[in-house]
């Protein structure tokens, strides 16, 4: 996922999707192709119909900050859209990572997450891999897995693979093309901002030759920062949710989130939640919670 690559092909998304008259050109001639010509969003942006192209070409690495501006702002972008252009088109601000041995959530998170008995929660990693889980969590996102499986990388559940290729994680969002939208959207933005990571290589190289929806979905380049909002949910045990999410990140370079649901108070989604703790009996007895340890109340 070479940046400059990404850079041209964004640029050529975006551009294709914006029409003369959204931006107060006239629309004279007939167009071969959908959107802006070339010339047009440059003429908006104040540069060059040359050094533009190049940018779209991926040929030019040094693009200033004030232009890229002037490109997002031409192009109507959102704050987290030009976030995302900006990692594109200056690749040299890209921190290289390297991972030598296999990412885990900190002692500090697990037992955070070990004290939310009335809180579904899960730990992500970087490419939303689940790190750990609580009883609850894994009640309502995953109860037909393994409640060790994020013990090892070698059975580890994506939450993203999940969506696309498991036919149960399908299931369980009743507005599945919204979640599957929104999900490939927070992918697109860790993109922009990893391309130098080989396991989110593979994991968009994987989805797109395994789920043709997928790979519409990001060809199209959304781009957003899901941090908080509803999930419309049907788990198998206690029927519809409309859930509240939260997403905490760590104030550390590890990338890991905190994923929590919540139930406004008094609803059936917060009966729903209640059924499923019951099940789960977390304060009366130790739990193994996905992190190889036990935890007693």
């Amino acid at each position: 996922m070479s940046n400059l690559s990404e850079l041209g092909e964004f640029l050529r998304v975006r551009r294709a999707a914006l029409q003369p008259e959204d931006v107060g050109l006239l629309n004279y001639g007939i167009r071969r192709v959908p959107g802006l010509r070339r010339e047009e969003l440059a003429m908006l942006a104040g540069v060059s119909n040359t050094y533009y192209t190049r940018l779209e070409q991926g040929l030019s690495t040094n693009a200033s900050e004030s232009v890229i501006g002037s490109i997002a702002q031409a192009l109507g972008l959102n704050t987290d859209e030009r976030a995302h252009l900006f990692n594109l088109a200056r690749p040299g601000k890209t921190k290289r990572r390297t991972l030598t041995k296999p990412d885990k959530a900190r002692p500090g998170t697990l037992r955070l997450v070990r004290s939310m008995f009335t809180t579904p929660a899960i730990v992500l990693g970087r490419r939303s891999e689940v790190l750990a889980w609580n009883p609850l969590g894994h009640r309502l996102v995953a109860g037909h897995l393994d409640l060790a499986a994020p013990d090892s990388p070698s059975t580890r559940p994506n939450m993203t693979r999940m969506l696309f290729l498991d036919p149960h994680t399908r299931e369980l969002y009743s507005h599945w093309q919204k979640e599957a939208t929104r999900a490939v959207a927070s992918l697109r933005l860790l993109a922009g901002m990893s391309s130098d990571d080989p396991e989110l290589a593979t994991l968009v190289g994987e989805l797109t030759m395994k789920s043709p929806e997928f790979a519409t979905m990001w060809a199209k380049h959304p781009v957003e920062n899901c941090m908080s909002g509803l999930k419309h949910m049907h788990n198998p045990e206690v029927g519809d949710l409309e859930l509240n999410f939260e997403v905490l990140t760590q104030n550390d370079e590890s990338g890991h989130r905190i994923l929590m649901f919540t139930a406004d108070p008094g609803t059936p989604a917060a009966e729903a939640l209640q059924l499923l703790r019951a099940d789960t009996d977390e304060p009366k007895a130790a739990k193994t919670i996905g992190t190889g340890q036990t935890v007693s109340a």
